[in-house]
């Protein structure tokens, strides 16, 4: 049961809905980083596939190795993470990269690729992992039931069509607006906003109604098998009663990951007071934080993003609370950082310096698995 947004968190509301998940059982996937999209479809359309079951995964591309991901998640994090990505490309999507909107396909609804896109979503907001964080505003507010819907003419993708709106919406005066009305009255009756107005301002009325049309009302089958998937774990009722609290995990934001958002994610283990580990463990902590801010300042190279990665198998701050909590620790014996994405803990080297530091780490987590396939 679902209550004041005004009191809860998205991470408040997810563990609500994660109560249903059963520990007991588990639904396996077999996974290659090289192609995530395979292994996922495979394992989400198996017979025995429950969505209140845990998740099991094993990457295939560990050297035969398999974590506990029932436990502790770390894989599954990861898997996630990178089916969220691999959906942003799926052929069910159209629109600019960061404002996807759902499109029909024949193939795609043949193989049902609506629903299992929104089962997808569901389920991994629900078991840890990330929100797809590229689905157009108008996309979500028709989802979770604003009536009050508005898009832009770059969101078409089709260029005659974009074309025709333009011309539409810089119509200087009401008899030019009738000529190209006349000009385009095949596309606008398809669409179902073909009309006269009585004044110019009218053309605005005329780009808006198409807008909808393009994006929602000619995929009401597409949206409402995706919006069938979301209804997984209930979902969908979360979005409804919630929409802004998930807004930022279903859309794209621009705010990005901050420094010191990461620092705050990540609590230290050190050794006694006074002791001289705790002393050396002190003096690397000076060098994570700073690196946190070098990472974050830069464009190329490691990410912040990537960091988080490398420790919990996601890259992004999901809507639920990472557990176990993120931890940093100290490596003795390695000159690079060692994680484990299971206990979602960073093994900070003891360098002599910072420059020292900052490479070992660089290069630790760029040599991680599936770096950059994300």
């Amino acid at each position: 049961m679902f209550y004041s947004t005004e009191v809860l968190s998205a991470a408040d509301i997810v563990s609500d809905l994660s109560l249903k998940v059963k520990k007991t059982s588990c639904s396996r996937f077999n996974i290659n980083r090289a192609d995530v999209w395979d292994g996922a479809v495979r394992g989400f359309k198996r017979l025995s596939y429950d969505p209140l079951h845990d998740m099991l995964v094993k990457f295939t591309d560990d050297d035969g190795t398999v974590e506990d991901a029932v436990d502790t998640g770390g894989p599954k994090r990861e898997f996630l993470t990178l089916l969220m990505d691999c959906l942003r490309a799926r052929r069910i999507f159209d629109g600019p990269d960061n404002r996807r909107f759902l499109t029909f396909n024949n193939a795609a609804a043949r193989d049902d690729d609506y629903f299992l896109a929104g089962r997808m979503i569901a389920v991994s907001i629900v078991h840890g992992g990330p929100g797809p964080r590229f689905l157009s505003e108008m996309l979500y507010d028709h989802l979770t039931g604003r009536t009050d819907i508005n898009g832009t003419v770059e969101d078409i993708t089709d260029e005659t069509m974009k074309a025709a709106l333009l011309e539409i919406s810089s119509a200087a005066s009401l008899n030019e607006l009738h000529m190209l009305i006349d000009k385009y009255a095949s596309l606008l009756q398809t669409a179902g906003c073909f009309d006269y107005p009585r004044s110019v301002e009218g053309k605005d009325n005329i780009v808006k109604d198409f807008i909808q049309w393009y994006i929602l009302y000619r995929n009401q089958y597409s949206i409402q098998r995706f919006r069938d998937g979301l209804s997984t774990l209930d979902v969908i009722h979360a979005l409804e009663q919630h929409p802004s609290v998930f807004r930022p995990y279903m859309c794209y934001s621009v705010e990005k990951l901050k420094p010191e958002s990461l620092e705050a994610v990540f609590k230290a283990q050190l050794s006694e007071d006074g002791s001289t580990r705790r002393q050396e463990e002190t003096r690397i902590l000076g060098y994570w934080r700073d690196y946190l801010l070098d990472t974050g300042e830069q464009e190329t190279g490691v990410f912040l993003q990537d960091i988080l990665m490398f420790a919990t198998g996601l890259d992004s701050l999901p809507p639920s609370t990472i557990l176990p909590q993120p931890r940093l620790s100290f490596e003795w014996t390695s000159k690079f950082p060692i994680a484990s994405t299971c206990a979602n803990t960073i093994k900070l080297p003891i360098s002599k310096n910072y420059e020292e530091f900052k490479n070992a780490m660089d290069f630790g987590i760029q040599n991680s698995p599936g770096f950059g396939l994300h």
